[in-house]
C-alpha cells in the first residue's frame, strides 16, 4: 500500500491515507508515535489484550494517557499468550506497512513479532522500536521519563541546585514517540527508492540527551557548566517571572536594546532608559541584580491583565502564568481549532465528549482533527480480522475461545454512550 495526498482544498490533508500500521504499545511513547502518523492519515490498528490496554485504567497523573494518544486508531484485541492469537498477530502484521511496538527488549522475539522474524514474510515492513535506551550498554535497564531526565541531566537543569526536578510533562515519552515518527517517515522515502523496509529505532534516553545537548554545547563552547535554570546565567537582563498585584504571575522579557526602550516606554520608565548603566543589553545584564528588584517593585502594583495589554500593544514578549485546565478557554486555540472533541471510551465519564489538543502543524492551512473517536476495547476486531481473510464463523470461534474481543465491547460502547 502507498500512502496518497488528497488534493489542495479539497479536504485536511492525509498523506498518509493508504498505509496501515500496527500498534503493539501501551502508556506514552510507542501511542504517541502512532498519534501522529494516525492524525497524518494513516490506518493505525492498536493491538490490545482481551481485557484492554491497562493504560486504560490508569487514574492520577496517567489518567490523559490513553484519552491523549489514541485518537484516530482502531482496536482489536488479541490474547498473544495463545498460538492462534500470535498467529492472527502475524498475519495481521504481514498486512502492514508499519509496525510500532514500545515493550521492553526482548518481548516482541519471544512472540516471533520482531521485526527480524516478520521481515521474512514482509520485506518492505517498516518497524519502528520505541525503546529506553538504543543499543549499548544501558539497553537491558528499565526506563521511565523520570529515570533519564535524572541521569540525562534534564532534571539537573530544570531543579534548584541539590533538588534535580522533573519536568512537568512527559517530555521525553512524548518526543521520543515523536522522532520514532520521524524515522518511519524517513523509512517510508527510503522504501520508495530501494523497496524494502527497515527497522528504526528511538528511546527515551538518547531523546533526553538530544534535549539537553544545547547545555553539553554551552560547556564544550564556554568551558563553563550551565547553571540549572533557577540558577541560570541569563544572556538578557529582562527575562524573568514577575509577581503582580493580587499575586498573579507574568513572565516579561525585552532581549535587544530596542526591545528594553519600548519595555521602558510602554510601562513609563523614562529614568531607567535614560540609565547609562543600562544603555546596552551587556551593560544591563552586568547589572542584572541590581536592576530586577527596581523592576519588581515597580511591577508589584500592577494588574496582569493590565501587563498582557501593554505588552502585547508594545510588541513585547510576555506570558502570563496559567495552569493546564486554563487551556481549555484559551481564545486562540478555540479561535483556531487547536482542541476537537473525542468520546471517551472508559472511565466514569465514558460515552462523554471532553477537548483535546491536535498536533501543533497545519497542513494547507488546516489543522489535522479527529477522524475516528478514541476505541472502545476490541471495537474494530470483526471489522479487521474480516478484512485479513477471515470468515464470520472462524471469527465467532475465536471469540468464544476468548482469543479476542468482539460484540461485547461494542455492546458495552453503546450502552456507555446511550446512558
Amino acid at each position: 500500500m502507498n500512502p496518497t495526498s488528497i488534493p489542495s482544498g479539497q479536504a485536511t490533508p492525509q498523506p498518509l491515507k493508504g498505509l496501515r500500521v500496527i500498534e503493539f504499545t501501551h502508556m506514552v511513547m510507542g501511542p504517541a508515535c502512532g498519534l501522529v502518523l494516525a492524525d497524518l492519515g494513516a490506518e493505525v490498528i492498536r493491538v490490545e489484550p482481551p481485557k484492554g490496554d491497562p493504560t486504560r485504567a490508569l487514574s492520577g497523573a496517567g489518567a490523559g494517557f490513553f484519552p491523549m494518544f489514541n485518537r484516530n486508531k482502531k482496536s482489536i484485541t488479541l490474547d498473544l499468550h495463545r498460538e492462534e492469537g500470535v498467529g492472527i498477530a502475524r498475519t495481521l502484521c504481514a498486512s502492514a506497512d508499519v509496525v510500532v511496538e514500545n515493550f521492553k527488549p526482548g518481548t516482541m522475539e519471544k512472540y516471533g513479532l520482531d521485526y527480524a522474524s516478520l521481515s521474512v514474510d514482509n520485506p518492505e515492513l517498516i518497524y519502528a522500536a520505541c525503546k529506553g535506551f538504543l543499543a549499548g550498554p544501558y539497553a537491558h535497564r528499565t526506563a521511565l521519563d523520570e529515570v533519564v531526565q535524572m541521569m540525562g541531566g534534564l532534571a539537573y537543569m530544570t531543579g534548584r541546585p541539590g533538588d534535580p526536578l522533573r519536568a512537568g510533562s512527559s517530555v521525553n515519552d512524548i518526543m521520543g514517540g515523536v522522532f520514532a515518527a520521524v524515522a518511519v517517515l524517513g523509512a517510508i522515502i527510503q522504501r520508495g527508492v530501494t523497496g524494502r523496509g527497515m527497522e528504526v529505532n528511538s528511546a527515551l534516553y538518547e531523546n533526553n540527551v538530544f534535549l539537553v545537548g544545547q547545555h553539553m554545547m554551552q560547556y564544550a563552547v564556554t568551558g563553563k557548566a550551565a547553571s540549572p535554570l533557577p540558577l541560570r546565567e541569563s544572556a538578557w537582563a529582562v527575562y524573568d517571572l514577575f509577581t503582580v498585584a493580587g499575586g498573579e504571575q507574568i513572565f516579561l522579557a525585552a532581549v535587544s536594546d530596542a526591545q528594553w526602550a519600548r519595555f521602558c516606554d510602554v510601562l513609563n520608565f523614562p529614568d531607567l532608559k535614560a540609565a547609562p548603566e543600562y544603555a546596552t543589553n551587556a551593560a544591563r545584564v552586568l547589572q542584572r541584580l541590581s536592576l530586577l528588584p527596581v523592576l519588581r517593585e515597580r511591577l508589584s502594583h500592577r494588574t496582569a491583565s493590565e501587563l498582557v495589554a501593554l505588552m502585547e500593544q508594545a510588541g513585547l514578549p510576555f506570558a502570563p502564568v496559567r495552569r493546564p485546565e486554563d487551556l481549555f478557554d484559551d481564545g486562540h486555540l478555540l479561535a483556531t481549532g487547536g482542541l476537537a472533541d473525542v468520546r471517551l471510551p472508559d472511565g466514569p465519564k465514558a460515552g462523554m465528549h471532553v477537548k483535546t489538543t491536535l498536533l501543533p502543524v497545519s497542513m494547507d492551512g488546516k489543522r489535522l482533527g479527529v477522524r475516528l473517536d478514541l476505541p472502545a476495547v476490541g471495537q474494530h476486531t470483526t471489522e479487521i480480522l474480516a478484512d485479513i481473510g477471515y470468515s464470520p464463523e472462524r471469527i465467532e470461534r475465536l471469540h468464544a475461545e476468548g482469543v479476542c474481543r468482539l460484540r461485547e465491547a461494542e455492546e458495552i460502547f453503546d450502552e456507555q454512550v446511550e446512558g
